[in-house]
Protein backbone atom coordinates (compact mmCIF):
# COMPACT_ATOMS: atom_id res chain seq x y z
CA UNK A 1 0.00 0.00 0.00
CA UNK A 2 0.96 3.55 -0.57
CA UNK A 3 0.09 6.44 0.95
CA UNK A 4 -1.73 9.39 -1.14
CA UNK A 5 0.76 11.42 -2.87
CA UNK A 6 -1.02 14.91 -1.87
CA UNK A 7 -1.75 13.99 2.24
CA UNK A 8 1.61 15.36 4.43
CA UNK A 9 2.81 13.06 6.96
CA UNK A 10 0.69 13.23 10.62
CA UNK A 11 3.83 15.36 11.73
CA UNK A 12 3.52 18.13 9.80
CA UNK A 13 -0.08 18.42 10.34
CA UNK A 14 -0.11 18.68 14.84
CA UNK A 15 -3.02 17.38 16.25
CA UNK A 16 -5.28 20.67 16.68
CA UNK A 17 -5.17 20.50 20.88
CA UNK A 18 -1.31 20.58 20.07
CA UNK A 19 -1.73 24.11 17.53
CA UNK A 20 -4.35 25.68 20.55
CA UNK A 21 -1.83 24.41 23.60
CA UNK A 22 0.78 26.42 21.51
CA UNK A 23 -1.00 29.32 20.66
CA UNK A 24 -1.96 29.46 24.50
CA UNK A 25 1.04 29.57 25.00
CA UNK A 26 2.40 32.37 22.60
CA UNK A 27 -0.69 34.74 24.16
CA UNK A 28 0.88 34.09 27.56
CA UNK A 29 4.54 35.04 26.63
CA UNK A 30 3.05 38.06 24.31
CA UNK A 31 0.36 39.81 26.49
CA UNK A 32 -2.21 39.22 23.55
CA UNK A 33 -5.55 39.10 23.64
CA UNK A 34 -6.23 37.00 20.78
CA UNK A 35 -4.51 35.01 18.04
CA UNK A 36 -5.65 33.36 14.78
CA UNK A 37 -3.73 31.64 12.23
CA UNK A 38 -4.94 29.26 9.21
CA UNK A 39 -2.55 26.92 7.79
CA UNK A 40 -3.64 24.16 5.18
CA UNK A 41 -6.90 24.95 5.21
CA UNK A 42 -7.62 24.87 8.90
CA UNK A 43 -8.15 27.77 10.86
CA UNK A 44 -7.41 28.08 14.30
CA UNK A 45 -8.42 31.04 16.73
CA UNK A 46 -7.45 30.96 20.53
CA UNK A 47 -8.47 34.17 22.60
CA UNK A 48 -8.42 34.97 26.69
CA UNK A 49 -10.45 37.19 28.54
CA UNK A 50 -8.82 40.85 29.20
CA UNK A 51 -9.24 41.47 32.81
CA UNK A 52 -11.67 44.65 32.57
CA UNK A 53 -10.65 45.88 36.43
CA UNK A 54 -7.51 47.48 34.48
CA UNK A 55 -9.83 48.96 32.12
CA UNK A 56 -12.22 50.14 35.04
CA UNK A 57 -9.58 51.86 36.98
CA UNK A 58 -8.04 53.96 33.95
CA UNK A 59 -11.12 54.79 32.46
CA UNK A 60 -12.65 58.17 34.68
CA UNK A 61 -9.73 60.14 33.09
CA UNK A 62 -12.00 63.19 33.59
CA UNK A 63 -14.99 63.63 35.67
CA UNK A 64 -18.39 64.09 33.47
CA UNK A 65 -20.27 66.73 33.56
CA UNK A 66 -23.07 65.73 35.51
CA UNK A 67 -23.99 67.63 38.57
CA UNK A 68 -22.72 65.09 41.82
CA UNK A 69 -26.28 64.45 42.43
CA UNK A 70 -27.04 62.82 39.06
CA UNK A 71 -25.98 59.73 38.02
CA UNK A 72 -23.42 59.77 35.14
CA UNK A 73 -23.88 57.51 32.02
CA UNK A 74 -21.29 54.68 31.83
CA UNK A 75 -19.72 55.19 28.64
CA UNK A 76 -20.75 52.61 26.70
CA UNK A 77 -24.28 54.11 27.42
CA UNK A 78 -22.88 57.76 26.13
CA UNK A 79 -24.33 58.67 22.59
CA UNK A 80 -21.36 60.20 22.14
CA UNK A 81 -19.22 57.40 22.66
CA UNK A 82 -16.12 56.36 20.43
CA UNK A 83 -15.83 52.93 19.98
CA UNK A 84 -12.62 50.83 19.09
CA UNK A 85 -13.13 49.21 15.95
CA UNK A 86 -9.99 46.48 16.27
CA UNK A 87 -8.02 44.71 18.37
CA UNK A 88 -4.52 46.39 19.30
CA UNK A 89 -2.66 49.35 21.18
CA UNK A 90 -4.03 52.38 21.41
CA UNK A 91 -1.49 55.66 20.53
CA UNK A 92 -2.41 59.03 21.26
CA UNK A 93 0.10 60.70 18.95
CA UNK A 94 1.85 60.36 15.63
CA UNK A 95 4.95 59.39 17.31
CA UNK A 96 6.53 58.96 20.71
CA UNK A 97 6.86 62.09 22.71
CA UNK A 98 4.52 64.31 19.36
CA UNK A 99 1.64 66.17 20.55
CA UNK A 100 -1.66 63.95 21.44
CA UNK A 101 -4.14 64.21 18.55
CA UNK A 102 -6.75 65.34 20.89
CA UNK A 103 -6.78 66.81 24.58
CA UNK A 104 -10.15 66.72 26.77
CA UNK A 105 -11.92 70.18 25.61
CA UNK A 106 -10.32 69.33 21.79
CA UNK A 107 -13.07 70.10 19.14
CA UNK A 108 -13.35 67.93 16.24
CA UNK A 109 -14.92 67.59 13.18
CA UNK A 110 -16.05 64.07 11.58
CA UNK A 111 -13.24 62.62 10.02
CA UNK A 112 -10.41 64.03 12.28
CA UNK A 113 -8.10 61.76 13.57
CA UNK A 114 -8.31 61.11 17.45
CA UNK A 115 -6.13 58.55 18.02
CA UNK A 116 -4.00 55.82 16.32
CA UNK A 117 -4.37 51.96 16.90
CA UNK A 118 -1.98 49.68 16.13
CA UNK A 119 -2.83 46.23 14.85
CA UNK A 120 -0.60 43.62 13.57
CA UNK A 121 2.07 46.01 12.99
CA UNK A 122 -0.11 48.53 10.64
CA UNK A 123 -1.00 51.79 12.55
CA UNK A 124 -4.52 53.07 11.73
CA UNK A 125 -6.33 56.43 12.42
CA UNK A 126 -9.22 56.26 14.24
CA UNK A 127 -11.70 59.09 12.84
CA UNK A 128 -14.05 61.06 14.38
CA UNK A 129 -17.91 59.82 13.80
CA UNK A 130 -19.04 62.81 14.66
CA UNK A 131 -18.31 66.82 15.41
CA UNK A 132 -18.08 67.99 18.84
CA UNK A 133 -15.73 68.12 21.97
CA UNK A 134 -13.79 65.95 23.62
CA UNK A 135 -14.90 65.37 26.72
CA UNK A 136 -13.54 62.57 27.79
CA UNK A 137 -10.52 60.17 27.03
CA UNK A 138 -11.38 56.52 28.74
CA UNK A 139 -7.38 54.94 27.26
CA UNK A 140 -4.09 55.12 27.98
CA UNK A 141 -1.07 55.85 25.46
CA UNK A 142 -0.11 52.48 24.93
CA UNK A 143 -2.81 50.40 26.10
CA UNK A 144 -4.27 47.30 24.20
CA UNK A 145 -7.73 47.60 23.15
CA UNK A 146 -10.44 45.11 22.50
CA UNK A 147 -12.99 45.38 19.64
CA UNK A 148 -15.79 47.75 20.39
CA UNK A 149 -14.02 49.20 23.60
CA UNK A 150 -14.99 52.99 24.45
CA UNK A 151 -11.99 55.02 24.15
CA UNK A 152 -13.66 58.41 24.30
CA UNK A 153 -16.47 60.59 24.68
CA UNK A 154 -17.33 63.84 22.13
CA UNK A 155 -20.36 65.72 22.97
Amino acid sequence: MTDAPDKPPSPANPPAEDVVRSLAKLLEETGLSEIEIEEGGRRVRVARPVASAAFVAAAPVVASRAAASERPLEPADNPGVVLSPMVGSAYRAPEPGAKPFVDIGSRVKVGDTLLIIEAMKTLNQIPAPRAGTVTQILVEDGQPVEFGESLMIIE
